[in-house]
């Protein structure tokens, strides 16, 4: 063979390699291994939040609808202790008007009547004055300080929807980071993002378990709060009227030892009334 011949002639370098594909074993064991990888790094989901939702919607409705009550209550006890007080003012205001008149001065058992009946209501006050103070001390503050919970639970519930956020943004990263091929590059974002999560999910756990486990206890131990409150304005009420009965009814003797029904005071006045009407000067 010529040189020529042997030069374009191929050359053995012996057999040739068959070239290598995958199994369907090997693609399977592949996947698996994916399916594991993403499994232990995936974030693990708060039950809490994905399926407790509608039952923290409910209890802030709650939380909404006891505020509101609370609100209402202290307004109301604020107005019955200023409604009650301004009642004994003008009370006094009108003996002292009367005294003051041309007709008691002139009129000297009327003049008595009035300063009798101005003399009780002086006796009342300090009845007046102590039924005020314990609605102020034992319902009006305890309201307000059962009111500032409040804002407490709006700011802690601000935080909830700040926390809940972050927590989802980086839980996408995480998810975001799974879902791409195993490299280098990916796996060590992977792992930064998954440290970025762990402290922004406890953050979030703890205000949640606290919204969540705080809301209905609060719901829960508003009659507790309230009843004993409650109990101490029908006391001071009890004793109040109890003072009032025993110095008017004290008066009504002094003025009228009669004793007449409400019904026989009223034809009396009507009775008066239409001999008024009667007069010349009137008709």
């Amino acid at each position: 063979m010529s040189l020529y011949n042997a030069a374009i002639q191929p050359r053995k370098i012996g057999p040739r390699l068959p070239k290598l594909r995958p199994t369907d074993d090997d693609q399977e064991s592949l996947h698996w291994n994916t399916r594991i990888f993403r499994q232990i790094s995936a974030p693990e989901r708060n039950v809490t939040l994905w399926n407790e939702t509608e039952e923290f919607e409910k209890e802030g409705k709650k939380l909404a609808k006891l505020e509101e009550i609370s609100r209402k209550l202290e307004e109301a006890s604020k107005k019955y202790s200023e409604t009650a007080l301004n009642l004994s003012k003008c009370e006094q205001r009108i003996t002292q008007d009367l005294m003051a008149s041309a007709l008691c001065k002139s009129e000297s058992e009327l003049k008595h009547h009035c300063e009798e009946w101005d003399n009780s209501i002086v006796k009342l006050n300090p009845h007046m004055q102590e039924m005020n103070s314990n609605i102020q001390k034992m319902l009006v503050e305890p309201i307000e300080k059962f009111s500032n919970i409040f804002p407490c639970i709006h700011e802690t519930k601000k935080k909830w929807e700040q926390s809940f956020g972050e927590f989802k943004r980086c839980e996408v990263k995480v998810k975001k980071y799974q879902e791409r091929e195993r490299t280098g590059d990916n796996i060590v974002k992977l792992n930064q993002h998954q440290k970025s999560l762990m402290p922004v999910k406890e953050e979030f756990n703890k205000l949640h378990t606290a919204l969540k486990e705080g809301i209905p206890k609060l719901n829960d131990h508003r009659i507790s709060y309230y009843q004993p409150c409650i109990e101490a304005l029908i006391k001071s009420q009890a004793a109040y009227n109890s003072e009032c009965y025993k110095i008017y009814s004290e008066l009504a003797g002094h003025l009228a030892p009669e004793t007449y029904t409400s019904e026989e005071y009223g034809n009396r006045i009507q009775q008066k009334l239409s001999d008024i009407k009667a007069l010349a000067i009137v008709g």
